[in-house]
């Protein structure tokens, strides 16, 4: 595999426990008492859990302070219809101390991010997982558009994932690659109302436990478009059977199942697996899913 990737954004704000106790003392004396653990730094924003049942997400560029405040907006609207748990802003802090952005404090759910370790039922998990996407995705006219264009056409990100296809696929795939692209770009576009999106729909926003899917978290890139988008991890899960398996159930569940929108997906598949390995040079995880979702997507077109 290639290894030219880069690194994750750096971070625009010096953020610390020290810092983020403060505030959490400061703005919500109720929690003063309960310890501050960090336990993620992510593209956008550092996850600290607060006590045992709370967490925190604290934007750590712009990009994430502006992108919480759609989260904060839509995701208590639509959290009580979704069949699985969803982590809807408790409370939101405010800017204090220096540090300049809103920040969150939410329901904290016990387990661990999926990522390639699937539960005992990793084919429970797929069908769960595609229910709960086919309640998320209705029409939904306050949804933004996502500043990334996720849900936007394939056409709209053909140059972008050529060059990463070129950057991140071994030579002996990259025609196979490109060929798929093509297949899935040449697919009738989504004609439909925008849908509501997570947006950011891969294995390590997946909280489960030994046995099954237990939440769905990380909703800062929540927007509008094509559902096709969020579709793409079913070729996150481990096997062809898993993503057989969501697809019935998306469809047993009034999803948008056609083949149309399957071919979307699949294409949406390709450009996150070589969007993450051209972005993980500093992030090992990321760049074996985005391994595994190359090989998977590969492996279906064949």
């Amino acid at each position: 595999m290639n290894q030219h990737g880069a690194n994750m954004p750096a971070a625009e704000v010096e953020l610390s426990v020290d810092l983020v106790r403060r505030m959490v003392a400061a703005q919500f004396p109720q929690y003063a008492d309960l310890e501050v653990v960090e336990v993620a730094n992510g593209w956008d924003n550092v996850v600290y859990r607060l006590g045992d049942d709370l967490g925190l997400r604290v934007p750590r560029r712009q990009m994430g302070a502006d992108l919480i405040e759609n989260e904060v907006a839509l995701l208590p609207l639509v959290a009580p219809d979704l069949p699985l748990p969803v982590p809807a802003a408790l409370h939101v802090g405010e800017p204090q101390f220096g540090y300049p952005w809103r920040w969150t404090i939410c329901p904290w759910f016990e387990g661990r991010h999926m990522g390639l370790q699937p539960p005992a039922d990793a084919q429970g998990a797929a069908r769960d997982l595609a229910a709960f996407l086919a309640a998320l995705h209705r029409p939904f006219p306050a949804a933004p558009a996502n500043p990334f264009g996720r849900g936007a056409p394939l056409s709209e990100r053909d140059e972008l994932t050529r060059q990463r296809i070129e950057l991140t696929v071994p030579e002996a795939q990259r025609r196979q690659a490109l060929d798929l692209w093509q297949l899935c770009l040449a697919a009738p576009v989504w004609d439909g109302p925008p849908m509501l999106l997570h947006g950011d729909m891969h294995v390590m926003n997946l909280v489960v436990d030994y046995q099954r899917l237990v939440a769905v978290i990380d909703f800062g890139d929540i927007c509008g478009g094509d559902p096709a988008c969020d579709m793409a991890v079913a070729w996150m899960f481990p096997d062809a059977e898993c993503t057989s398996q969501f697809r019935a159930a998306l469809a047993r569940a009034g999803g948008a199942a056609d083949d149309a929108t399957w071919r979307r997906a699949l294409g949406w598949a390709l450009g996150f697996a070589v969007t993450y390995l051209a972005n993980s040079a500093d992030h090992p995880e990321l760049n074996q899913i985005g391994r595994h979702t190359l090989e998977r997507a590969l492996l279906w077109s064949a």
